[in-house]
Order: structure tokens, then sequence, then C-alpha cells
């Protein structure tokens, strides 16, 4: 199974909200779409699923034309991040639902169910009904439903974020799992850099309705093609900042500079933009090459095993992401280390320089 879309796009109230898209997702691994709130992934998967129409384009699903098709006749799953269940329904019912509907026989009706039941935990729960059940009982049944239907492809709309760390992070590991050997199309939307490297697979970096990058999610992590993309990839923010190459150096601002290496050593002097991820700028020095630079604590944050300090350095805001915990000081200055072999250049329209 292959779905494809080719040039597709979507238009509400005369503009433009899809912008022209060609994808060609295949089974065996989980899809991203991997964007912000307002990026355009619910409405691709909408045209994907046949509930929106495309205002261009085709969609193939095994070089089978079905743009025209509806949500039905594409034999596709949707879960959302909303638990979607009947609620006069049993769990059992809740799974059940569209095996009935296709009319399938009593017998294959309960073995799917049974068999669904099982593998995400749900044989006790099949007689009680959604009201009854946790959160987590309740996404665990909409996925059920999904692995039950053996669709062609299955979209996952955020299926996660309305559940606890502690559920969201147990269901994120099963998920690859659910799904594995099963010849569907798995698309799965996040707006979180690091469940899409969790789940590994493939990516689309989503911005303003357009898709930036597309290819394998380690590697378009290691070589975001422009700025768009390396700023929708991480989280923190990335720290991005106008550079000047003068003869063999970059200089950020004041005395913080350093060798021109690599493609950038090639370029023109000039002004370009350097972006580095936050864990790439420590409070403590790890190497001799690591350049020293010293900002203003403006915010701290601690979030689990790991500290971040929001530092103003010049006009320009900067975060750094280090494991432990750090004796920041709010409005005091602090010494910081960059990690030059980690910063991305780009060309003045963000285009990557590599």
């Amino acid at each position: 199974m292959t779905l494809e879309v080719k040039d597709i796009t979507k238009r509400v109230e005369g503009r433009l909200h899809i912008k022209e898209t060609s994808l060609r997702l295949e089974p065996g691994h989980f899809n991203v779409l991997l964007g912000e709130t307002g990026a355009g992934k619910t409405s691709l998967i909408k045209l994907m699923a046949g509930l929106d129409r495309c205002a261009s384009g085709a969609i193939l699903m095994d070089g089978e034309d079905v743009t025209t098709q509806s949500t039905q006749q594409r034999n596709i799953s949707l879960v959302h991040q909303f638990f979607v269940n009947y609620p006069h329904m049993t769990v059992f019912d809740n799974i059940a639902s569209p095996l009935k509907v296709a009319g399938m026989a009593r017998s294959e009706i309960e073995g799917r169910v049974e068999e669904a039941a099982d593998i995400l935990q749900l044989r006790p729960m099949l007689h009680r009904r959604p009201h009854e059940l946790s959160g987590g009982q309740q996404q665990r049944t909409a996925l059920a439903r999904a692995i039950a239907k053996q669709s062609k492809a299955v979209f996952l709309d955020e299926p996660l974020a309305n559940l606890d760390y502690k559920l969201r992070e147990e269901l994120r590991a099963q998920l690859p799992e659910l799904f594995a050997g099963r010849g569907a199309v798995v698309v799965y939307a996040t707006s979180e850099p690091e469940e899409a490297l969790l789940l590994g697979g493939y990516t689309a970096l989503m911005e303003d309705g357009r898709v930036t990058q597309f290819g394998r999610t380690a590697d378009i992590y290691r070589d975001p093609h422009d700025l768009v993309s390396a700023d929708i990839f991480s989280d923190p923010p990335i720290n991005s900042a106008s550079i000047r190459k003068i003869g063999s150096e970059i200089h950020l601002t004041g005395d913080v500079r350093w060798p021109a290496e690599g493609k950038i050593s090639e370029m023109a002097d000039g002004s370009y933009t350097m972006a580095i991820r936050p864990h790439h700028i420590s409070p403590v020095r790890k190497s001799e090459d690591h350049v020293a630079m010293r900002g203003k604590v403006l915010v701290t944050e601690l979030s689990g095993s790991e500290s971040s300090a929001h530092f103003r350095l010049g006009e320009q805001s900067w975060v750094a992401l280090s494991a432990g915990v750090h004796p920041y000081h709010i409005g005091a200055e602090h010494e910081f280390f960059l990690d030059t072999s980690h910063c991305f250049y780009f060309h003045p329209d963000g285009q990557r320089i590599s």
C-alpha cells in the first residue's frame, strides 16, 4: 500500500490554505507531519482522508486515483486528539462499529475486536461505556477501532495531546509496535519535535500550509535545508542571529568570534545567518574549542533532569539547554559556551550553506 499526493491544494474563502503539495508515503514506518498549530497538518490529513475536497491535484492509493472518493470508499481510519467514541455504546461496540457498517460476519467481528482489545489491554473493559473509562483507556479504544478495521491508511492527528505525561509516554512507545507489519500507511501529526524523533520513520516539516522538507526523520533533523526547517525541528526554538564573515573569521557580536570552516569559509565576506540548537550552548566549557559569550540571564526553567536559561546577548535573546541543575541568577551576567561545530549557516534568503 502506498499513499501519494500530487500537487494538491486547498482553498478557504478564496485563500490558498494548503499550498501545492506532493508526497509519497509508504508503509512499514511512521510518516510524521511536524509543525506548529496552524501549520496545516490537520488540513492536509483531511484532504488525504477525503473529509475535504482538493482545489487541485490528485490523491492516489496504490496507484488508484481516489481524489473524488468518499472517506468510506477509501478504507481509512482517523484518530483525533479528542476521544471520539460513541457514548451510548460499550467499548466492544465502539471498536466493532466500522466492521458492522461494512456488514462483516459476527464471528469475524468478535475475532478482530478481541485481538485489538488484547493488543491495547482493553479486554477487561469491553462491556464498559466510555464515561466509565479513563482518558487513556478512551484513546486506547479509538486506537483499537483503527486496528480492528485493518484500514489501508491510518491517520493519527495529535492522538496523545490530551493525555497526561505518563500515559503519553507509554502510548508513544507502543504506537510503532501497534501498527508494525499491518501493511497500512500510518500518518501521524504532531507539534512536538521530540515526538517526531522518537517515532522515527519519515517526517514532513510543515509551515504556513506548505511542506518545507520531507525525508528520513533523523536526516532532516541533522541536515535542515533552510532556516524555516531548522526552526520547525527544534524545541526549545533554535537560536538564530546575524553574523559577518570577515576573512577567515565569523563575527557574532563584540569579541565573540570563531574560525570560518567548511563551506562557510569559501563564501564571500558579508552578512549571513547562523543558527544553533539550545542544547549546543552550555554554561560549562566542555572543550577548549567552544566559544565563550556572556549574557544577562532573563528567565530560567527546570524540566526533569535539564535546565534552561534565556539570556540576552547584545540585542538578541538566546536559550541554553543543559543537563543538570545550574546556579543561574535572574538579572546577572553569566558565561555560556557555544559549540560552533553544531552551527548551521544560511544565505540571506534563508537557504542553508552546505
